[in-house]
């Protein structure tokens, strides 16, 4: 639902004729009519944003023994080894471009022991815009959630039956059709003919 400027505008009005109506005849429930009035007065303009359903969660992975960090792509529903973790995500939600960033994935991690048992060590949302709050931290590998795309360089697996691939390349939708990034500087360059 979008509420237009006008729309707000005579909502107001329609509020404050409530107030004005609410002092002038003095109501006893004043507080409360005013309190429910304002409880059930929309206040933004824009609806709940619009959530995509991604193919690809991008995390980044932290062996804590080599200090070395590693980032990985993995497809819905596909299982990635990260030292001696399982990740496997479930979903990967991210919003439109014109919206705040706001990247969040359900995922499931399991360890692999070394008696060859494997054990659920996390299940889980996990969040880009704030890692440490549902990160994996495990006693030598860090995982966290970096962001939620439609495509990625990694072919899909063979039996890939997860949200449908956004072919969207490395094409800067602000720059036009003409330009894709470099990728070595944030400056778009333009496309060769």
């Amino acid at each position: 639902m979008v509420w237009s400027l006008a729309g707000m505008v005579n909502n107001l009005g329609r509020l404050l004729q409530m107030v004005k109506h609410l002092i002038k005849f003095g109501a006893r429930l004043a507080g409360l009519t005013l309190l429910g009035a304002l409880a059930s007065f929309p206040l933004s303009n824009s609806a709940q944003a619009e959530k995509i359903d991604n193919a690809v969660a991008q995390f980044s992975g932290l062996d804590k023994i080599t200090g070395r960090i590693t980032r990985f792509d993995v497809y819905m529903g596909e299982t990635v080894q990260f030292g001696a973790l399982q990740v496997t995500p479930r979903v990967c939600y991210s919003r439109p471009r014109t919206e705040k960033a706001q990247s969040t994935a359900f995922i499931e991690v399991d360890e692999l022991k070394r008696d060859k048992r494997v054990e659920r060590i996390f299940t889980g949302w996990m969040f880009a815009s704030n890692p440490g709050v549902h990160a994996v931290e495990h006693p030598v590998y860090d995982i966290w959630l970096e962001d939620c795309v439609g495509y990625s360089d990694v072919p899909p697996p063979e039996n890939y039956s997860g949200p449908p691939l956004r072919h969207d390349g490395q094409a800067d939708r602000l720059a036009g059709d003409h330009f894709v990034s470099s990728g070595v500087v944030g400056l778009p360059i333009s496309k060769p003919k």
